[in-house]
């Protein structure tokens, strides 16, 4: 669908029509309602904490993936807010990097343990060592992942298997393993997953990823259900685009798609992983103990925004005051025509 405005005898693409000083609609990185100021410049940021000072003092929070990008922010907000910390990837250097730069600006102890997600007999053995040098979690948050795009008919049965190897196989094992060690204990827990809105939603060239993500979505809202009992809570989060380092350079290497991101996001940016790791401390903390087996999307209103072609209609400019000042012709926008 094509949005175009007419001006008396003139017809004109709408998007190119904008003039900052007057009444208009749109989407975008710089114009917004009536205003000439951006959707950044209402929906900006906080980089401050959340929750209270010391809301996870006393409290060990077991993190997969936790080196870097996401789950090294979430790592940094649940050591800032009082939890000892143990981060898990395939990647030991790169843990112990992660576990001496955080320890040392928060002053509490952050963990390195080596962990396979996609091999059971490794996540045993990380679950005996999170065990071993912090005791049992009091918070589980499954972020390993994996990810390529690619077209789906050139994805061979090891491709799909790399995929789902570490983000649905991966999330069942720690999870189950580390749910029966807490069940023996008798100990309670929150457990986070991090997904993405098109597990929700399905996206084409990266199927995989979809479909095992559509199954971690699956698996905590079942043991949601079935695990309650043992005082355990599951709850997922859906971000949207997060301009992390590991994601953006393997999968946008040039940089292309960023721009059209932001202009399909109504909130005129993407999100930041403090904003993310805000509302994974939430989700875990005592705060959050009635919310159980919900799936929270969290991307600025992307997955609405794609749904339904009327939303093009953001697309279309509407001069209402002083538009015979704003066009060259000097003639007032007359209607808008839609074909």
């Amino acid at each position: 669908m094509a949005v175009f405005a007419r001006c008396g005898s003139q017809t004109l693409f709408a998007p190119r029509l904008y003039s900052a000083a007057v009444r208009h609609f749109t989407h975008g990185t710089n114009i917004l309602y009536q205003t000439k100021s951006g959707q950044g410049t209402f929906f900006s940021p906080l980089q401050k904490v959340m929750l209270p000072p010391d809301a996870f003092h006393g409290k060990v929070a077991f993190i997969t993936g936790g080196g870097t990008g996401l789950g090294k922010g979430m790592t940094n907000a649940f050591s800032n807010l009082g939890a000892e910390c143990v981060i898990a990837s395939r990647k030991l250097d790169v843990l112990n990097h992660t576990a001496e730069e955080i320890s040392s600006k928060t002053g509490n102890k952050v963990h390195a343990v080596q962990c396979d997600v996609k091999d059971p007999e490794s996540v045993t053995n990380a679950v005996s060592r999170l065990i071993e040098v912090a005791g049992h979690p009091d918070v589980i948050i499954n972020n390993a992942a994996g990810n390529f795009i690619s077209p789906s008919e050139r994805l061979s049965a090891n491709a799909w298997k790399a995929i789902t190897d570490i983000v649905l196989n991966g999330t069942a094992f720690v999870t189950l393993q580390i749910g029966k060690e807490l069940i023996k204990a008798q100990k309670g827990a929150a457990f986070l997953a991090i997904t993405t809105v098109y597990a929700e939603s399905g996206s084409g060239f990266v199927v995989p990823s979809a479909s095992a993500k559509a199954g971690v979505d699956a698996l905590c809202k079942s043991l949601a259900a079935e695990w309650g009992r043992y005082g355990m809570r599951f709850n997922v989060i859906q971000p949207g685009p997060i301009k992390t380092k590991g994601a953006f350079s393997r999968l946008d290497p040039t940089g292309i798609f960023e721009k059209e991101m932001i202009q399909r996001i109504p909130c005129g940016r993407l999100g930041t992983v403090e904003e993310i790791a805000n509302l994974a401390t939430y989700l875990c903390s005592d705060y959050a103990n009635w919310v159980n087996g919900a799936v929270i999307r969290m991307d600025g209103g992307e997955y609405v925004s794609m749904a339904g072609e009327f939303n093009e209609l953001r697309k279309v400019i509407i001069y209402k005051e002083n538009c015979n000042k704003r066009l060259q012709n000097g003639k007032l926008l007359s209607g808008v025509l839609i074909s």
